[in-house]
């Protein structure tokens, strides 16, 4: 009994005498030197880096951020003074010029709709492309005229022939336009009206000076002169002298003695002087007559190429004065202005589709319109403004209208949305604007860009690795985007799948 407990523990000191060996060995192969640690953690032998080649369809596009603004935007301004009525005092018309009734931004104006009042009185919206530069009325002609009897004649007050020369005809549907409108046309004044009496006045004192003059004989002669006129008034320019003189031998002792020379040549001065004033003081009437009469204020029409415009921002209020701009309007059209790099620019041409998406990914089609200095929107558009849109279709690059001279200064764009649709609620929104400027003929072959090579000798060439080697493919290329360039094997081939090297 005690041999075989002697035996058991002599094999289990054995034992586990082996397992603290087998422990100690492994334990050592764990163990390693810091040189050894090092050596380990080596980088791998370099090798390229290769990406497989694709096939598919390739388009390249601009990409810019845009906003969705009112087109053709310009400032609105009164040209001169307002009237006065036809009740007003004398002086009147030089009072301040206060807003009754401001404008309302927001509204569409149509021809013929009143845009505000001034000292109570109406400033209507007409369309024409000539400016109002100045108050219309008897005497005046031009353009502003013309185009003013054709804005009456298409509301439905006829001024007789479309002459551009102010008469009574046009006076008359003024009248006519103003009181459908509850106002009154500007009358004389009455200034005008002191002014009136004073040389008519004149003319008649003139008159009485010449008939004075001529029947004053100094020996006695009778001398019968006609001073009637011919103007309206009843005076006029016409003078004449007949004179007749009757002699006879009965009452011979009555008989005259003849006139010195030098007396008749002083009556002659005389009358020649009467004759000329009477002329001048005609000619003054006349003057004034041909512009007196019912006008039109330089500041109760405001003149737009395009009607109906909408008033995009009113800058003033009622009773404020009425100098100086009063606000912007714009057209109902909306449009987008983007702004992209210069190098991007150079790509793209007038009339090019684009695509708008807001923000909520709703999508609406538009058209590139103008590039540069002709898309930049301001109140500049002023000036005109209104022509600024590029006509679609046309060619141009950013080239021809950028304001900058280096190809990396950002180029203003300007696109017009043909149709407002989902747009239209959208104004002084930002929207994605994308503009499609190439796309592959179906699926080509495509690398990364990096791949490309090109030689001194300027051939293009990938390099391919098959079996662990390389090997250069030439190849030309095509239509680039999103990193990607078509290719086309020259010489060798080139397969989907292949791996081409991008880097090493």
């Amino acid at each position: 009994m005690s041999r075989l407990s002697s035996r058991k523990q002599l094999g289990a000191l054995v034992g586990a005498v082996v397992l603290v060996g087998a422990g100690g060995w492994i334990a050592g192969t764990q163990v390693r030197s810091p040189a050894d640690a090092a050596a380990a953690h080596s980088a791998p032998k370099a090798g390229p880096v290769t990406v497989a080649v694709q096939r598919q369809s390739l388009t390249a596009t601009v990409v810019a951020s845009g906003s969705v603004e009112f087109a053709s935007p310009r400032p609105l301004a009164l040209a001169g003074a307002v009237g006065t009525g036809a009740t007003a005092v004398a002086g009147g018309e030089g009072a301040e010029q206060r807003i009754t009734k401001a404008p309302v931004a927001g509204k569409e104006i149509k021809e013929g709709d009143v845009l505000m009042a001034v000292n109570g009185r109406p400033v209507f919206a007409l369309s024409g492309s000539v400016p109002m530069y100045r108050g219309l009325g008897p005497g005046a002609s031009g353009d502003d005229v013309k185009q003013l009897q054709s804005a009456l004649r298409r509301l439905g007050f006829d001024p007789g022939s479309i002459s551009g020369n102010y008469r009574q005809g046009t006076a008359s549907a003024v009248t006519s336009w103003y009181t459908s409108k509850g106002y009154e046309a500007q009358k004389p004044s009455a200034d005008d009206e002191q002014q009136l009496g004073q040389l008519q006045q004149a003319v008649s004192a003139a008159q009485q000076t010449l008939l004075t003059t001529t029947s004053t004989s100094g020996g006695g002669s009778e001398t019968s002169t006609d001073t009637s006129t011919g103007t309206g008034t009843g005076t006029g320019t016409g003078t004449g002298t007949d004179a007749d003189t009757d002699s006879g031998a009965e009452g011979g002792a009555d008989t005259p003695a003849p006139q010195s020379s030098t007396d008749t040549r002083i009556h002659q001065l005389q009358l020649d002087s009467a004759r000329k004033s009477l002329d001048m003081a005609n000619s003054a009437l006349s003057t004034f007559q041909a512009s007196y009469g019912t006008k039109v204020p330089a500041g109760e029409v405001v003149f737009f190429p395009k009607l109906p415009v909408r008033l995009n921002k009113v800058t003033v209020k009622t009773g404020d004065t009425a100098t100086g701009p009063i606000g912007t309007v714009t057209s109902s059209d909306l449009e987008v202005q983007a702004v992209v790099p210069g190098a991007d620019a150079e790509l793209l041409r007038k009339g090019m589709a684009v695509e708008l998406t807001t923000t909520d990914g709703k999508k609406a089609q538009g058209r590139l319109t103008a590039l540069g200095a002709d898309a930049v929107s301001s109140a500049s558009a002023t000036g005109d403004s209104e022509g600024g849109e590029g006509d679609e279709g046309s060619e141009g690059t950013a080239a021809e209208g950028a304001a900058a001279d280096t190809s990396d200064a950002p180029v203003q764009l300007r696109i017009s949305v043909p149709s407002t649709g989902v747009l239209a609620t959208e104004a002084e929104a930002a929207v994605k604007v994308t503009i499609k400027i190439g796309a592959s003929d179906g699926e080509v072959l495509v690398v990364p860009l990096a791949a490309i090579r090109t030689s001194s000798d300027g051939n293009v060439r990938v390099q391919v690795e098959r079996g662990g080697k390389l090997s250069a493919v030439q190849v030309t290329v095509g239509l680039s985007a999103a990193g990607l360039v078509e290719v086309k094997p020259t010489s060798g081939t080139l397969e989907q799948g292949d791996k081409v090297v991008v880097g090493e």
